[in-house]
This record gives structure tokens, C-alpha cells and sequence, in this order.
């Protein structure tokens, strides 16, 4: 608390002080919440551990990367968006003012035109267009797990996916030793014909890179993207993520639409962009329920049920 009141008190150029604190942690993998004040609240997000400073330095510089280039709405950072403390960091931004905040989960207290708002917003973020796949600036983070955005030789989509997504994450699940032999193989398969199954190669467009609906924060009349890991690439990877956790409902999609094209063949490619998803919750959550289940999904992705 100390550290967000001299951030906040730094960022406004007067004494700021806390009122409160909502926590939120049971909506996020890190400690987290908001902390109430005047004239504006904070919210902080605790990162921990030897990755600690990487994680948060790495969604500060996304999250700026993403203002920059598309304008899309994310959080105010307070100061430069972090603080180290003893143990890791925090990150720092203006509190965003939630539409139902207190209400649960996003997905229990959002209207069809609140998921309409984030098929907009994510059109507008894939209508920014790259060189090249993957980004040269910097490395990022999926949930926990180091990430390279390094581009691959040679610079197609189907490269850079199994270099870069799939393949790493294949190899942790298995390191893990939660991933069953047959599933391994099957994965290894499906890396091999990449080139055949991922389609046209695509312009590369700027990917929020883990949009699962979740890293959306339902404002009003818009919506702010978090816990973004940017790269360029293949929108269908955002579209694929959107319902990872549960549905949605079309009314995304249908605004996506409005700004950018889907291509009809993306119903039957969505579960080869949620492969590096799916391998990534075995790797580090494999033994828990959750994970039993997405093992399951894995294997029906795969056609190994």
C-alpha cells in the first residue's frame, strides 16, 4: 500500500491517499485489486518469483505498444505502470470504472453489445499490420510461461506458429509430465502438416495474444484490453481465444465484422489456434481438474478421443 500510495502521489503531483481496497485476486493468477482514492482509484497487480520483473515490464511495454500503434483503449498507467518491490513488482494503472463491477465474473454481468465491443475492438487492433510475424521489440509472457516474438526463417505464419507457440509449449507439457505419450505424438503431427492445415498466409496483424474474454474490461460504451502479450500474426489466434473459457455470444463476432473481414474457413481451423492454449494449461496446471479437462480437449482437438 505504501508503494501505490508514493506511485499515485508521484503521478498526480500531490499527496494521494487510500480510501480502500477491492480485492480482486480471485478473478486473476496474481494478487491483485483495486485501491480505492480520490480523484482517481488504482489498480495494482502483484508479480512474484524469479519472473517476476520480466512479467510485469513485459505487459507494461505491451499495453503501451498497443496505445501507441492502434489507439485501442487500455489502462492509464500510473507513473511508468510499475513499481519494483521486495519480491518482484507491481503493476500500476488507473482503476478502469467497470460496467457491474462487484457483479462476479465479466462474462456473468455483460450485455450482448458488451461483447459487441470487444469484437470491435479487437477488428481495430488487427487492422495495424506488420512486416513480418512475431515482433522484434520484445519477448513476452503467456500467463506464466517466457514466450519468444523472435521471427523465424522462413516468415510464414504456419513457421512461426510451431516455432514459436506451439512446439515450446509442446515441449514444457511434456517436461511437465502431465501430457500422455499419445497426445505428445499427436501434437507432433499436427506441427508436421501446419503448412497444409493453417490456410492462406495472412497479412501479419498486431494480436492482443492471449484474448481470451476475461483480458477485456467492459467499460462503458467500450472495451479495455489486459494481460495482453502482442505479437503479429494471424488474427484467427484472437478470434480462436475469445471463447476459450466459455462462449460468447455472435453479437462479437457479428461487430467484428462490421471492420474486418472472417474468413469462412476459421470455424474449422479454431481449434489448431487454441492447440498452444491448451498445451500451455497441461504444463502448468495439468494435474488439477482444470487441467484433466483441458487434456480432454486436447485429445478431442487432436482426434485422439
Amino acid at each position: 500500500m505504501r508503494a501505490v500510495a508514493a506511485a499515485a502521489s508521484d503521478h498526480r503531483g500531490r499527496p494521494w491517499r487510500c480510501e480502500g481496497l477491492t480485492d480482486l485476486s480471485d478473478r486473476a493468477s496474481h494478487p491483485c485489486g483495486i485501491f480505492q482514492g480520490t480523484p482517481f482509484s488504482v489498480f495494482a497487480k502483484l508479480a512474484t518469483g524469479a519472473d517476476g520483473v520480466a512479467q510485469v515490464t513485459a505487459e507494461v511495454r505491451g499495453l503501451a505498444l498497443i496505445r501507441e500503434l492502434s489507439g485501442v483503449t487500455t489502462p492509464v498507467p500510473v507513473g511508468p505502470g510499475m513499481v519494483n518491490v521486495d519480491g518482484g513488482a507491481l503493476l500500476l494503472s488507473q482503476a478502469l470504472p467497470e460496467k457491474g463491477a462487484g457483479a462476479g465474473l465479466p462474462s456473468e454481468h455483460r450485455t450482448p453489445e458488451d461483447y459487441a465491443a470487444i469484437g470491435r475492438a479487437l477488428a481495430l487492433l488487427h487492422r495495424v499490420r506488420g512486416e513480418s510475424f512475431g515482433l522484434t521489440a520484445f519477448d513476452g509472457f503467456y500467463g506464466p510461461l517466457r514466450q519468444s516474438n523472435a521471427p523465424v526463417a522462413p516468415d510464414t505464419w504456419a513457421s512461426f506458429y510451431a516455432e514459436r507457440r506451439v512446439l515450446p509449449m509442446l515441449r514444457r507439457a511434456v517436461d511437465s509430465g502431465q501430457l500422455p505419450a499419445r497426445l505428445a505424438a499427436g501434437a507432433e503431427r499436427v506441427v508436421f502438416r501446419l503448412p497444409e492445415l493453417c490456410g492462406p498466409d495472412p497479412v501479419p496483424a498486431l494480436l492482443h495474444g492471449d484474448a481470451q474474454q476475461n483480458n477485456f474490461v467492459s467499460v462503458p460504451g467500450d472495451a479495455a484490453l489486459i494481460d495482453v502479450a502482442p505479437h503479429f500474426g494471424h488474427p484467427e489466434f484472437d478470434l480462436a481465444l475469445v471463447d476459450f473459457f466459455s462462449p460468447v455470444p455472435g453479437s462479437l463476432f457479428a461487430a467484428y465484422r462490421e471492420i474486418a473481414p472472417i474468413d469462412p474457413g476459421f470455424p474449422a481451423r479454431r481449434e489448431l489456434w487454441r492447440l498452444a492454449g491448451y498445451l500451455a494449461v497441461v504444463a502448468v496446471d495439468g494435474g488439477s481438474p482444470f487441467g484433466r479437462a483441458t487434456l480432454i480437449r486436447l485429445a478431442t482437438a487432436l482426434g485422439e478421443t
